[in-house]
Parts: structure tokens; sequence; C-alpha cells
């Protein structure tokens, strides 16, 4: 099979032929139909996680995926050859991923069925981004009526979250860039921060002198200054970043809530998902269709950053 691998860490990905794995008991062979593209899955190739668990090399890139079951091991039942499925399929000690043509999970694993007029194209966007922005959204605990700040929301998590905000009945502002906030205040974002303009918190005081209730952090990472998002919110807001970035014990001294985010995909939260998306409920926005050949470039691409929509590979 084809699939784009890199050879140890840090080094460039590459188009190689790997020998079709076998499913083993309780693991589903999947042709995968597409895979999308998430900035994890060049963090992890860089080495991200190589002190917290063995990769094996060649180590095959991705991990959101989406396809058809071909074959099952002994012992499956939740799953027959023919069923679509989508998720999370990186494992890393088998050197396993999403960019190829086949892969293998666990039928108790992170996937679950697609509904059937729900595109691959839009499954495979779906996993990480989706399930980031659904689970962290339901972390904030949000009343209608209330204010949430969504930093980074051009991207793939952040475009989910307002629309999972403005559900719930939330006022949302949301930093981006003019380009995109005609498409934002489409999906439900109230107000656009235009952070290129003014400093972020300066422009959310003149909205919300009196604060704002809860802030959705995807922008800062470990050791920026997170301050000024954390003076933006009530006593008793809450703060949630995605990139373990705040300082817990340092909020709670201000009556400020404070999560380091990290998703948890179950079957039953991709279901869910799945469901949305099939209703038209949650839009995803797909920039670019790529085949299997040309992702090292598209990976290239989407590493330059200021991504505003999803990348997904068809292989």
């Amino acid at each position: 099979m084809k699939a784009i691998v890199v050879t140890g860490f840090g080094a460039e990905p590459e188009l190689a032929d790997l020998p079709i794995p076998d499913p083993g008991p309780g693991q589903l062979l999947v042709r995968l139909r597409a895979a999308g593209v998430n900035p994890f899955d060049w963090k992890v190739a860089d080495g991200a996680l190589k002190s917290a668990v063995e990769h094996a090399f060649p180590l095959v890139m991705g991990s959101d995926g989406a396809g058809v079951v071909e074959r099952v091991g002994p012992g499956v039942t939740r799953f027959r050859p023919g069923d679509t499925i989508y998720g999370q399929f990186m494992n890393l000690p088998r050197g396993h991923g999403s960019y190829a043509e086949y892969t293998l999970a666990a039928e108790d694993g992170k996937v679950a069925r697609i509904p059937g007029s729900l595109p691959f194209t839009v499954a495979a966007a779906l996993p990480t981004a989706g399930i980031t922005a659904y689970q962290a959204i339901e972390a904030a605990r949000l009343d209608a009526g209330q204010v949430i700040l969504i930093n980074g929301a051009s991207g793939g998590v952040g475009q989910s979250a307002v629309q999972f905000a403005a559900g719930k009945g939330a006022r949302v502002l949301a930093t981006a860039t003019a380009d995109t906030a005609d498409h934002l205040r489409d999906l439900g974002a109230d107000q656009i921060i235009d952070f290129t303009t003014a400093p972020i918190a300066e422009q959310v005081r003149a909205i919300r002198p009196e604060g704002v209730d809860a802030v959705l952090d995807l922008v800062t990472a470990p050791g920026g200054d997170i301050n000024a998002l954390a003076g933006l919110l009530v006593p008793g807001g809450i703060l949630i970043n995605t990139n373990y970035a705040a300082d817990i014990d340092a909020l709670a001294a201000r009556d400020i809530r404070g999560i380091n985010f990290g998703n948890s995909p179950t079957p039953a939260d991709l279901e869910a998902l799945a469901t949305l998306a099939d209703a038209g409920r949650l839009r995803v926005t797909i920039t670019a269709e790529v085949p299997l050949a040309d992702a090292p470039a598209a990976v290239a691409r989407a590493r330059s950053g200021h991504a505003r929509g999803k990348t997904v590979i068809v292989p």
C-alpha cells in the first residue's frame, strides 16, 4: 500500500510502499477514503511524544480518517466488512496512521459509524478539531446569554467551537482577521475581534467592560502571556487553553477556573459529532483536497500556519 511516512523524528515526510497490515483479534482493517490533516500530525512526527510513548519507524503520519471496513479480525462483533467508519487511527508503537491507503483500528477504539449521507472527506475532517471544540465547549458549561471569547476562531477547532457555543445560546466574540469575519458571523459569531488592528484585550474591554464569562484560548503556547485574556474574565469565570499554557493555581487565586484541555474522543461523542454534521448543524470548511502523493507538500503548506479550514488527503 501507499503511505506517507517519516523515517525518524524530524525527518521529511515521504511517499512509501508498505505491506497492508493484517487485522488481529478485535481489530479492523480499514480502506481509507480520506484523511484529515491536523497540526498534531507533524508535531508527533517532530517528536512531541517521543518521551511519552514508543514510536515505530517508518511511522505513517496522521490520526484522523474515514473509510470502509475491509476485513475484521477474530472476535470482532461491533463492525463487519462494508461498514463505513471514521475516527482516530494513530498507533505510534505500531507505526500506524491515517495518511495511507489502509490502516488498522480497534473495534472498541476511537471510531464510529458514518451516517449514510455524510461524505468521507467531511467525516475525516471531524475527529480531532470537532471533538476538541465539542468537548471544550461542554467543559465551559455555558448558559444561554453568557459571553465567550474564542481566541483563534478561524481555524478548524475555532470554527466548530463558534458553532457549538452559539448553539447553546451564548454570545460569541471571535478573534480573526477581516477576511474570515463574514464566514465566522455566518457560523454564529456575534462580533469579530481583529487581532491585527489592536490588542485583543483592549478591544474586548471596549465591547464588554463588565467582562466575559468564558475564554477558549486556542492560541497561547506554554510560556506565552495568558494574563491579558485572564484579565477579561468575570469573577468565577473559566479559561480553557488547548496548549497546556494555563497556570491553574495562579488562575484559581484570581477566582478563575483554569483548564488545560486535551480532547478524549469516545465512540459516543464521535457518533454525536457525525450526526450533527450529517444534519447540517455542524459545518466544516474544507479548503483543500489533495491526493496522497501530494500530501508532503500539503503538510508543508499547512505548517506555515494561517489555516482557514481543513486540508483533507484523499488516498
